[in-house]
């Protein structure tokens, strides 16, 4: 930072601060580059030069630091997150990530605080949106999603810096209600009971699958049968089926007016399958004994399906198919699922919460950890937190481990009460 001074010359990178015939003090701070390679200055002022300086210095650290706001017309928070989701999140991340971050910007964060220069939001016009949200009549998980997704887009906004902090991170999201995020797996009872209903049904060993290894909606819709080595009694997985998403195929002159899922020409814009992200999702898991003798029967009851249909049948290399073949949609596999736990009499629950029962059976069976995490797909690094999150500790296994407490600390029941008796008789 130097004085302005006449017939000098400022080193490159040099902020200049100079007396103004306004009496006013200036400065020059240099800030880089604009887009088009041209130099790019701030100009501050200040009625003082010890104002001015510290003013300078504090846009200097800015600027050294990377959190500098751009040069160009400040970004509104509306401009930005559609930018964000559409042009840097959609390319990286998978297709079900996009649609979350996509709902939670158009539905959401657009209308509650998009108005907003980006540069000018605070954490407090984020928390007065979760509270609309909730009145509205969201649930705070909602609210928590819209969160997240305003953390992760403007987190990018002052990466890039177009904003100097991140107001999302410094929010208080709305807290969860008790019991809301809470799982309560499946009992041993209730899975003999869903076990009876699956097998009177169709592709029986999907739910199997799920219960008896925990595997994920899209892990076993995206199995194939050169995935399956019934020989050697594991299965490989690599790749998960993807909500089907639909453009309308009528074309403007003549509308059908549905929706474009239910458009009779509908065209399907997304891949059927995507690879798994992760090293720990692509992994081996092994078949307990009854589950490759489900899938033995099922393969056979497919190859009857086909030669039945002919040339109705879709062939699609499936191990789970429609009636005619084809790739199962995932909205279809969710209601054919809450309708077996209504046939079994089962109470009602997510599919993922079989993933939490079979997690805990591990468990219970006392599978290593490091075994556990590979059947459940879980990376290393954040395993011990998954554990923490999907395992859950049955109420008689707890009532087991107080009485051996009780044993240790007290001695055993009937030595207790014989002591007693003893000091009584003294």
């Amino acid at each position: 930072m130097t004085e302005k001074k006449k017939g000098t010359r400022r080193a490159n990178g040099e902020s200049a601060i100079y007396l103004g015939k306004d009496g006013r003090w200036h400065a020059r701070v240099p800030m880089g580059f604009k887009d088009n390679g041209e130099p790019y200055r701030r100009h501050l002022t200040r009625p003082t030069r010890k104002d001015l300086v510290e003013e300078v210095k504090r846009l200097e650290k800015q600027r050294d630091e990377g959190s500098a706001r751009q040069p160009g017309k400040p970004w509104t928070v509306e401009k930005w997150l559609l930018h964000w989701v559409e042009n840097i999140a959609k390319p990286v991340v998978s297709e079900n990530t996009y649609d979350g971050y996509e709902v939670a910007v158009r539905v959401h964060l657009v209308p509650g605080i998009g108005k907003h220069r980006i540069d000018r939001l605070e954490p407090e016009h984020l928390e007065a949106l979760y509270r609309r949200m909730q009145k509205s009549g969201s649930k705070a998980g909602t609210a928590h999603q819209a969160h997240r997704t305003a953390r992760t887009a403007l987190g990018e906004a002052v990466r890039r810096g177009h904003a100097t902090k991140n107001a999302a991170a410094l929010a208080k999201p709305p807290r969860m209600e008790e019991g809301e995020e809470e799982v309560e797996p499946y009992s041993v009872e209730e899975v003999q009971s869903l076990l009876l209903e699956v097998n009177k049904r169709r592709n029986s060993a999907r739910w199997m699958l799920a219960l008896a290894l925990g595997l994920r909606q899209g892990e076993t819709l995206g199995l194939r049968w050169s995935d399956v080595d019934l020989a050697n009694e594991y299965l490989k997985l690599r790749r998960n089926r993807l909500r089907p998403k639909y453009e309308h195929g009528c074309g403007e002159a003549a509308p059908c007016g549905r929706k474009a899922g239910y458009c009779p020409n509908r065209v399907q814009v997304r891949r059927e399958t995507k690879n798994t992200k992760s090293k720990a999702g692509r992994r081996a898991v092994p078949l307990p004994g009854p589950l490759v003798v489900m899938l033995s029967s099922h393969a056979e009851e497919q190859a009857q399906e086909r030669k039945a249909a002919g040339n109705l049948w879709t062939e699609s290399e499936y191990v789970f198919t429609k009636p005619l073949g084809g790739p199962l949609s995932p909205n279809t596999d969710y209601h054919d699922w809450k309708r077996l736990l209504e046939d079994a009499e089962v109470r009602d629950g997510r599919l993922h919460d079989a993933r939490h029962t079979a997690g805990t059976v591990l468990m219970l069976l006392g599978v290593p950890d490091r075994v556990i995490d590979q059947i459940m797909g879980w990376e290393p690094g954040g395993a011990a937190r998954m554990r923490a999150r999907y395992l859950h500790v049955p109420d008689h296994l707890l009532k087991e481990v107080a009485r051996k407490i009780g044993a240790a600390i007290w001695g055993a029941p009937e030595t207790a009460l014989v002591d007693k008796d003893q000091d009584n008789e003294g």
